[in-house]
């Protein structure tokens, strides 16, 4: 039984997107803060309040059209949040994930910090707020590290793997000294990542186990299920079930993680959202890590996240070329991008998500192309004819 029929989300793009689609299945209405009219949630989005993502006064009134308020993207002013919650006291808005288990989750220190004081285990780390302490942690972890904002970053962006101390000083100027954190770089032989979810009654939901390949730090594809050795999932679900007990985290959470070689198994980061290395379970599995969300913080049970085909590949359509549209319809009817489209499109088993963007840049997240098939190798070839079919010039 739903318990709260009016959902809003801070922020618009195609988490916000996904969301909102997946809300109408279910029947709840979906509102978003959104920074513009072209971020991709607003054509189905039920009720948009125009605001960026740190705008608490949008969000306040957000929340006069919304019984919880969960998130997009971790770019939120924790501070202002906090203040419109106090402010509006027992009728307060309702935050899912709590802002608490937020204050730890968006900055990459305190998750840092929180593995380690709960034995989880993650890189070695240092915290870094100045030249002195950037210095020293580089002569403690010696080169090549990595050196990461605390705060603000995705796709790549905010992260630097520095192997000598002039990239490490250009990597400290290109983030403007921000605070920051230095951590041991791990000579990884796979990267693992899990959705899981967790609702108010404690139950717990965790998806398969995925493998993410990554370009330039963005990831290019994720592999449902990981081609490991199923005591490795099992690790990784037990320090997943660790990480989300721990939070008392409530809400739809994406966990990546580095496989050695040897199987040692670190936690990399936690996403308190929905999040890319997912996207495989809208066709994937009878639950869809958005479905999944609204169930969570509309107060229903926790839906079914077995998976509908042996192996499911999901490959994101990464921009190319610096492109600005007039419109929607000239993004998926008048570019380069469009042609390409249509030949994938073609494939059997396969479904393309086009996010329905303005513009184009090199390296942005377009859409996606979820594969289907009956192992591994049918998938990955299929996904290899995809991708050589989108980057080709």
């Amino acid at each position: 039984m739903v318990t709260r029929q009016q959902i809003g989300v801070i922020g618009g793009g195609q988490l916000a997107w996904m969301l909102a689609i997946a809300a109408k299945h279910l029947g709840i209405s979906l509102a978003v803060q959104a920074a513009s009219a072209d971020d991709s949630a607003v054509s189905v989005a039920d009720r948009v309040i125009y605001g960026k993502v740190a705008d608490a006064q949008a969000t306040a009134q957000l929340a006069e059209y919304s019984q919880v308020i969960t998130f997009e993207n971790e770019f939120v002013d924790l501070a202002a949040l906090q203040e419109l919650a106090d402010r509006t006291g027992d009728r307060g808005v309702l935050f899912l994930p709590k802002l608490e288990t937020l204050a730890i989750a968006v900055d990459k220190l305190n998750q840092r910090q929180h593995f380690q004081n709960c034995g989880i285990p993650t890189p070695k780390f240092y915290s870094v707020d100045n030249e002195s302490e950037l210095l020293d942690s580089a002569t403690k972890l010696g080169y090549p590290f990595v050196l990461k904002a605390r705060r603000h970053g995705y796709d790549g962006k905010g992260t630097w793997i520095v192997g000598n101390e002039t990239e490490l000083k250009a990597a400290w100027d290109s983030m403007h000294k921000a605070p920051a954190i230095a951590e041991a770089f791990i000579p990884f032989e796979r990267e693992l990542a899990v959705i899981a979810a967790r609702s108010e009654s404690g139950e717990i939901s965790i998806y398969p186990v995925v493998e993410t390949l990554q370009a330039n730090q963005v990831c290019r594809r994720t592999i449902a299920p990981a081609r490991v050795d199923p005591i490795i999932s099992q690790k990784v679900k037990a320090i997943t079930t660790e990480i989300v007990s721990s939070l008392d985290a409530i809400g739809v959470f994406g966990i990546e993680f580095f496989l050695t070689a040897t199987g040692e198994i670190s936690v990399n980061e936690i996403a308190p959202r929905t999040h890319n290395s997912g996207h495989y379970t809208i066709e994937g599995c009878q639950t869809s890590q958005f479905e999944q969300l609204l169930r969570v913080v509309s107060g229903q049970p926790l839906g079914d996240v077995s998976m509908l085909a042996p192996v499911v590949v999901m490959v994101n359509l990464l921009g190319f070329e610096k492109e600005t549209w007039s419109n929607i319809e000239n993004s998926i009817s008048n570019s380069r991008y469009a042609h390409k489209l249509k030949e994938i499109a073609s494939f059997p088993n396969t479904h393309i998500h086009w996010y329905n963007k303005t513009s184009s840049s090199i390296g942005r997240k377009l859409g996606h192309v979820t594969i289907l098939a009956e192992t591994h190798t049918d998938a990955i070839n299929i996904s290899d004819r995809i991708e050589g079919i989108w980057y080709r010039n």
